[in-house]
């Protein structure tokens, strides 16, 4: 199954480093970003995790709860966050899941069915579809879906300027141009008559194209 923009993300109960938990309970009203790795003591995805862990306040200012994500036990866990905090500078703040039986790689598309049922004897090679980074929505909707290969480190500060779009245009009818970052000019959303338009922007728009009306930024509501 291969899971796509707008659809529910699956639930599912699991173990964390944190305690069990119930995915969408843990989400809550919050946004929420899960990020997986295809096994614990990898060289990209110790990098990955400790700029998570570095940047957890900013994802904490945005009201969005991480979660990482490894197919190897939560027992295992412990001994590759010190190696994260010793590496990186950066503890680990933020709960990881363990998936031994691969039930919640195969539930989000990531291995096939026919992957086993154990995390044991498989290589990083053999996981490596266990790299995506899932951002959920409170409505427990999928709002973005990356994939990265083992060889390539994950962009961060790509994730927190794609939440501070999404959050955006969730509030606003607003669309957000190539390259955009938080205070940039914005794009009147299509579904936008012009009347309405007027409306919600009294000041007017520049319109190089007549599809193309771009204003400045509304203020994010607090």
């Amino acid at each position: 199954m291969t899971l796509q923009i707008g659809q529910t993300a699956p639930d599912f109960e699991t173990v964390t480093t944190e305690g069990p938990i119930r995915f969408h309970d843990w989400i809550g009203n919050s946004w929420a970003v899960l990020f997986s790795h295809p096994k614990n003591f990898t060289p990209v995805c110790t990098t990955e995790l400790g700029e998570v862990a570095r940047l957890k306040p900013e994802f904490d200012r945005r009201g969005v709860k991480v979660i990482g994500f490894s197919v190897d036990p939560v027992e295992k866990h412990e001994a590759w966050a010190r190696d994260i905090e010793e590496t990186q500078g950066a503890a680990v703040n933020y709960p990881i899941i363990g998936d031994p039986d691969l039930t919640i790689s195969k539930l989000y598309g990531m291995l096939p069915a026919h992957a086993g049922e154990t995390s044991e004897g498989r290589t990083a090679a053999d996981n490596q579809t266990v790299r995506n980074v899932f951002i959920i929505g409170p409505d427990k909707k999928i709002k973005l879906v990356l994939v990265y290969p083992m060889t390539t480190g994950r962009n961060f500060d790509e994730v927190l300027r794609v939440i501070d779009s999404l959050q955006l245009t969730a509030q606003h009818r607003v669309a957000t141009p190539a390259n955009w970052k938080q205070g940039d000019d914005v794009i009147i959303a299509g579904s936008v008559s012009d009347e309405e338009a007027k409306g919600l922007y009294p000041g007017g728009w520049r319109a190089p194209k007549p599809y193309l009306r771009i204003v400045p930024q509304p203020a994010k509501a607090v």
